[in-house]
């Protein structure tokens, strides 16, 4: 038994060292009676340098842990190419299940067939892949919550003025998803006019530069529909005193940061995501893939709209 142990303990930390560039963190340790020890699942995330993705990880390796399984996690900061590199290095360790949180839904998509070939299930965290099959998509209704953006940032706006839009990182589902909805959404109230939409890459520095440059050219816009929370807090900063007074601004995913400034009035509200909740449910079903589990293509996680109306339901 001891020797068991000892070869298993090695395997994951080979596993570890291989997966090098990016950094990596494991979680699982002991097995529980009726565990799941001898399977090991890797996970790439898009980046760690957002604590959106940060609460992701968190409830990925509370899941980990509390069904005593192996998870190796990757941070691909943000670069497609290094994101394949990490997936096919969980191929090459043995990792029974794959979940992927991908920095592009397109350039994905090699990575996962290539797993596929080798009968290695890949789970969708968060954004989806597209040109591959997945076993599942774990998801925030992203379009759903872009229209409810465009509901709130109306009724905070008075039905009518002039809006610029931040977008995330171009080619992921989740910027796609959310601009979709919001332009859908939007449609509903004429006295509305969409001025500039520009991609700010879900990045508070890039919000706060590509707002100040917004600005130049629109001055006179009176509502901000901000793809993530750390891009409206960017733009927060550019604004100054104008936000949450002349110029509404909304922002999706009801980070802590964000709810901060929803509680302050500079953030009129924030489409609320549950992170934690997404990376739970992804490690748990990639954890009943690897055991040859049927799973449900989609599973869509509600979003809620927070408002400083609302706010001790999502800070408390």
């Amino acid at each position: 038994m001891k020797l068991g142990i000892i070869a298993a303990g090695a395997a994951l930390a080979l596993g570890l060292a291989a997966c090098g560039s990016g950094g990596s963190s494991g979680s699982g340790g002991s097995t529980p009676a009726g565990g799941s020890g001898d399977i090991k699942i890797g996970m790439s995330i898009s980046t760690l340098n957002n604590p959106y993705f940060v609460q992701l990880r968190a409830g990925a390796e509370e899941e980990a842990k509390k069904l005593g399984v192996a998870l190796t996690v990757t941070d691909a900061q943000n670069d497609a190419s290094q994101q394949v590199n990490q997936v096919q290095n969980f191929t090459s360790q043995n990792m029974k299940a794959i979940v992927i949180n991908p920095v592009d839904s397109d350039a994905a998509a090699p990575a996962v067939k290539a797993a596929d070939r080798v009968s290695v299930p890949v789970i969708a965290a968060d954004r989806g892949v597209n040109g591959a099959e997945v076993a599942q998509t774990v998801a925030s209704d992203n379009v759903a919550g872009g229209k409810l953006a465009a509901q709130e940032l109306a009724k905070q706006m008075g039905e009518k003025g002039k809006v610029v839009v931040l977008q995330g990182v171009p080619g992921t589902s989740a910027s796609r998803d959310r601009g979709q909805g919001f332009t859908e959404g939007i449609k509903a109230y004429p006295n509305i006019q969409v001025v500039a939409q520009q991609p700010a890459d879900f990045d508070r520095t890039k919000g706060l530069d590509v707002m100040t440059n917004l600005l130049q050219s629109h001055p006179d816009i009176t509502g901000v529909f901000a793809e993530n929370d750390e891009m409206a807090l960017g733009a927060i900063k550019a604004l100054g005193a104008k936000a949450g007074a002349e110029v509404k601004v909304v922002g999706f995913d009801g980070t802590p940061d964000g709810l901060k400034a929803i509680q302050a009035g500079t953030l009129a509200a924030s489409i609320a995501q549950q992170p934690k909740l997404l990376g739970q449910q992804a490690v748990g079903n990639a954890v009943k893939a690897a055991k040859g589990e049927s799973l449900q293509k989609v599973v869509a996680v509600p979003v809620k709209v927070a408002t400083k109306d609302n706010l001790s339901e999502f800070t408390s």
